[in-house]
């Protein structure tokens, strides 16, 4: 499945006001079920909450379970205020105004993203929000004064009248002398050290708008634990799909190391199972579901199709993927008895319901009958008696054989 097409995100258009009383436009994408964390998203310099990047990540990022809200600053997209009034100060401001309406509404970021300019943001803001673990960096300056090179033509005009009507990427933009002059005194460097959060930074080699050596002046900046990502071939505003899912795969493999999962906090005191338990608990009153072993966190949930949310394999599913991993299981054990030259065994299992008349080994003879086809792949130096061998013992798995055995089950009301 496409994640970025993925049928269980939810999005709500959202609106809080900034420390002017300014009501700022920002969106809300997350998951159908209950969010693992939320992060907050900070965009690019002049760009909007809605540039391909930004909506690329945050859908992908919401798709594997972490909730994103992103939003437009002071003066930019459809927020109130004045571009003209803003700077790198505001910014910031906004973004501590963004954590507050989630930590009122919803639950506080606990991950911080920011894009370019927006990189430098968060860096700045990671202290002021004390409930953020971890903070990533996706093609940042090392210093807000960076951006001034986009008007260096216009700085003596913006100098001695206090302002000048900029070209930036084809819109044009007041920048006025306060923000130069707000661009300047940012120590960010000291910012850095001080967060202790752990932090990512990814950054492309090629990015001709915020060279590579900006990534590394952050990590010297930065205190452990720390991590560095090249974006190969990316160009700084990742106009390419697969960079930005790229880079919200490798947020969200990340961040479970910093961020911990709320639902894994949520279900910590519950009764300690014993080997071989399992526990199956209700998540969103529709079909999600948590599956629970002694060791182990599964997601349950059935497809949109049939109204669930998607967020994990459907019971039907797991039971293919429970019969298809004991007959890999069971014919590798063999082949290792006997020293049989097996590379790799794959099983591929599709279930349905088909007529009992249709099925010629069925002692049923009406209605519908339950019906799974297993195609096993054998791979490696065997011949077709081995091939045959190995076959008959992948109909002798203990699941297969639970299958076709006579089951019991007990319920009791707890």
């Amino acid at each position: 499945m496409n994640l970025l097409q993925a049928p269980n995100i939810e999005r709500k258009k959202l609106s809080f006001e900034n420390r002017d009383g300014e009501v700022l436009a920002a969106l809300l994408e997350s998951p159908a079920t209950r969010p693992a964390a939320y992060a907050l998203f900070a965009h690019c310099f002049t760009c909007s909450k809605d540039i391909a990047a930004a909506s690329r990540i945050s859908r992908a990022l919401a798709a594997r379970g972490i909730a994103v809200l992103r939003f437009d600053f002071t003066g930019i997209g459809n927020s109130e205020g004045d571009f003209a009034n803003t700077n790198f100060s505001s910014n910031v401001a906004d973004l501590v105004c963004a954590a507050d309406h989630l930590r009122e509404n919803f639950e506080a970021p606990a991950l911080l993203i920011g894009h370019s300019l927006g990189g430098a943001a968060v860096l700045a803001a990671a202290e002021e929000i004390s409930e953020t673990r971890a903070v990533v960096t996706i093609g940042a300056p090392s210093d807000p004064d960076h951006v001034s090179h986009l008007f260096e033509s216009d700085r003596r005009e913006i100098e001695e009248k206090g302002s000048a009507v900029v070209n930036l990427a084809g819109r044009k933009f007041e920048i006025k002398k306060q923000f130069l002059d707000d661009i300047a005194r940012q120590p960010l460097a000291d910012r850095i050290k001080r967060m202790r959060k752990a932090l990512l930074i990814f950054h492309s080699p090629v990015d001709d708008i915020v060279g590579i050596d900006n990534a590394s002046a952050i990590f010297q900046a930065a205190l452990h634990p720390k991590s560095f990502v090249s974006l190969d071939k990316a160009d700084h505003l990742l106009s390419r799909a697969v960079d930005s899912e790229y880079v919200a795969a490798t947020v969200s493999a990340w961040a479970s190391r910093y961020v911990l999962d709320g639902r894994d906090q949520q279900t910590a005191d519950r009764p300690k199972l014993e080997d071989g338990e399992v526990l199956v608990q209700e998540d969103d009153r529709k079909f999600g579901q948590d599956v629970y072993t002694d060791k182990h966190h599964l997601r349950a949930d059935e497809p949109a199709s049939y109204g669930g949310a998607d967020s994990g394999p459907s019971p039907y599913e797991y039971l293919l993927a429970g019969l298809g991993a004991c007959t890999a299981m069971t014919v590798r054990m063999y082949a290792t008895r006997r020293s049989l030259s097996l590379d790799r065994v794959s099983v591929t299992l599709r279930h349905d319901k088909i007529h009992a008349e249709d099925c010629a080994e069925c002692e049923t003879r009406e209605g519908r009958v339950d019906h799974i086809d297993r195609d096993v792949r054998l791979e490696g130096d065997l011949s077709e008696e081995e091939r045959k061998r190995l076959m008959e013992i992948a109909d002798r798995c203990p699941v297969h054989r639970t299958l076709h055995s006579e089951i019991e089950i007990k319920s009791r009301l707890l």
